[in-house]
């Protein structure tokens, strides 16, 4: 046995995650496939076609090979497992959840339903964060936006930075909070659907979450987007009037005051 693993792990794989490794060690079983082991004369191909038909069935439920335990939800959205904190929905705060701790990855639940998936880590301290966790809270605390620690580091794409610029230039507060209303879009959207609706706002200079979400619904149904302005009634209206040349006199008044 000890002989047959050194054959099979040479040369050492070097994969970059757990299911590469077990991709590569599939694909080298099949290519061994032919060959014989030991003492035996049958390909290992006949050998394992023997051997599963003396098996029993394989169960209808997949065996989950985890760590299963009881928990609880930080005031701060956490859940610790062996020393590592992991993040969830802030709406879950206090409440008992299950941690279901594989090797490579730690998922969340409470009740049936699955709240938190992270990749697991081994490091002591080690605080998992997934921002998108802690946006609800933040739309009612926007305030708070530049001092949450979940949110630091959060590897955004440019185009939401300006738009936030633009945004709280316009409205100030009230800006803020409509950035994080663009940010929750990323709850229920693809990445790069929502920053590619970002980018385009910018382009047409439509700087207000309605617009961005109605670019997100535009590409998401495969559409034109409808940016109306008479959807929104609450927009004020330009009153354009044409320029009377009398209008110029109060320059004049005001050089000849000085």
């Amino acid at each position: 046995m000890k002989y047959a693993r050194q054959h099979f792990l040479t040369p050492m794989p070097q994969v970059a995650s757990l299911a590469a490794l077990n991709a590569a060690l599939l694909e080298r079983c099949r290519a061994r496939q032919a060959e014989t082991a030991g003492r035996h004369s049958q390909p290992i191909i006949e050998r394992l076609v023997a051997d599963l038909a003396a098996m029993r069935e394989l169960p209808a439920v997949p065996l989950e090979a985890c760590d299963m335990r009881p928990a609880r939800v930080s005031s701060t959205a956490l859940v610790r497992y062996k020393g590592a904190d992991y993040s969830v929905p802030t709406r879950y705060g206090f409440q008992r959840v299950l941690v279901k701790a594989f090797v490579d990855e730690v998922v969340i639940l409470s009740g049936a339903a699955e709240i938190a998936r992270h990749g697991r880590s081994y490091e002591q301290g080690a605080f998992i964060y997934n921002p998108l966790h802690y946006l609800a809270l933040l739309e009612r605390k926007p305030g708070a936006l530049d001092q949450a620690a979940p949110l630091q580091d959060w590897p955004l794409p440019a185009q939401f930075a300006q738009l936030r610029r633009l945004l709280e230039e316009r409205m100030d507060r009230r800006g803020k909070r409509e950035f994080i209303q663009v940010l929750r879009l990323l709850e229920v959207f693809a990445p790069e659907t929502v920053a590619a609706a970002v980018l385009e706002a910018l382009r047409l200079r439509a700087i207000s979450f309605d617009a961005v979400k109605e670019l997100v619904l535009g590409r998401v149904e495969k559409r034109p987007a409808r940016l109306d302005l008479t959807a929104y009634p609450h927009l004020p209206r330009p009153d354009v009037q044409a320029t009377v040349p009398g209008d110029y006199r109060v320059l004049l008044m005001a050089e000849a005051a000085a």
